[in-house]
């Protein structure tokens, strides 16, 4: 099979709920980052065989926002385009698919990536359409449903993690813990100006003129005492909050991969290389746990140990799964998440998979390390994992 390199890797910022990003038309939003995806690397637009893009809430974003996003962003009419949802993982799941099509020889250059403006999520009735004989007429909450609600229990994702917290033991000290240390972190990282290289900055038009949005706006660095005075989100005697819970965000995320020879033929250097992916399930009630076995699948594959992995980005969905995820697979602590993770800086459901490869690749090149692995867990009870090397190192 054909070798995979990725050659591109950007982001936007990452915007707060009803923040900067509320008012963007989505495929717009996704355009512009492609567009720099492309252009940075002389990629020709006509080279582009498929554009494939994460994305859970749909409702209302016009037919197929791959193929609007493809075409706003000057891909030609001849290329396919379309959107993929398994939730969480949709963003780093585009990224497997394209590897596979590149992989088998089906596509040369594929653009995948992940793009969600929860901000803009809409309420949903389905009575509306054949009448309400009687009574009230409720709206239902399409984010919710679709994107935080467990549709086999009928409970918040928070409860979820409120479930591995009490498996594990994992108490409400230890979360906030990890929490302050990720916005730290980020915050870090921010300041140093570690993101500036994977941001697109993105034009924003208002009543004003056009604006500049290029920096994560999210994150909130607040002291671990005043942490531990927040109440529980989901459950009365609960240890997850909103603080020790990824956020609602919006944002995208977009890579670009092509065979190796191809990049040869292109003249272009790659950035990175795909070297094992896998998938898992596992009890929807413990959806959080889903980045274990995914990862060790993965890791199996390419005959390698957690040792061997230089750098980790696990999206950080809520402290409660993120704590035993780390301790279960052994890692160091200290390779994961080296600028912060989603509970900082954001977590724009379809987009996440894609951000935190993004991150990864760039991080893995400023460090000059070899082996990153990125992994979600993925509402439904799910996991998804992926390894890649840096090639400038190889």
């Amino acid at each position: 099979m054909k070798k995979v390199a990725i050659v591109s890797a950007y982001r936007s910022a990452i915007g707060s709920f009803g923040g900067s990003l509320k008012d963007i038309e989505i495929a717009d939003l996704g355009a512009q980052v492609l567009e720099t995806a492309l252009a940075s690397k002389n990629i020709p637009a006509d080279s582009v065989d498929e554009v494939i893009f994460g994305n859970v809430l749909s409702a209302g974003q016009g037919q197929n926002i791959a193929r609007q996003i493809a075409i706003r962003a000057g891909i030609p009419q001849t290329a396919s385009a379309y959107a993929v949802n398994k939730v969480c993982g949709s963003g780093l799941k585009s990224v497997l698919l394209a590897a596979q099509s590149i992989m088998l020889g089906d596509n040369d250059v594929v653009v995948a990536g992940g793009i969600e403006i929860m901000s803009q999520a809409p309420y949903l009735s389905k009575t509306s359409r054949f009448g309400s004989k009687f009574g009230h007429i409720t709206l239902e909450d399409s984010m919710l449903t679709d994107g935080l609600t467990d549709a086999f229990n009928d409970y918040h994702m928070g409860i979820t993690a409120e479930n591995v917290a009490e498996r594990y033991q994992v108490s409400r000290a230890e979360q906030d813990a990890f929490t302050y240390s990720s916005q730290e972190k980020a915050a870090k990282a921010i300041a140093e100006g570690r993101f500036v290289d994977e941001i697109v900055p993105i034009r924003l038009k208002n009543r004003k003129g056009e604006t500049i949005f290029a920096t994560d706006e999210y994150p909130r660095l607040t002291p671990i005492e005043k942490l531990a005075t927040l109440r529980p989100s989901f459950k009365k005697d609960g240890t997850v909050t909103a603080a020790n819970a990824s956020g609602i965000n919006d944002g995208c995320a977009v890579l670009v991969l092509m065979s190796d020879e191809k990049a040869n033929e292109l003249n272009i250097q790659p950035l990175a290389y795909i070297e094992a992916y896998a998938t898992s399930g596992l009890d929807p009630a413990l959806m959080g746990l889903g980045p274990i076995t995914a990862s060790q699948k993965a890791l199996q594959k390419l005959n390698k140990t957690v040792e061997d992995i230089d750098l980790f980005e696990l999206n950080e969905a809520f402290a409660a799964q993120s704590i035993p995820v780390v301790k279960q697979l052994g890692i160091d602590p200290a390779k994961v998440n080296v600028n912060g993770g989603a509970i900082a800086l954001g977590h724009p459901i379809g987009a996440s998979g894609s951000r935190i490869l993004v991150t990864l690749i760039h991080e893995l090149i400023k460090q000059e390390k070899e082996l990153g692995l990125c992994s979600l867990c993925i509402g439904g009870g799910q996991g998804i994992s992926l390894i890649v090397s840096n090639a400038q190192t190889s």
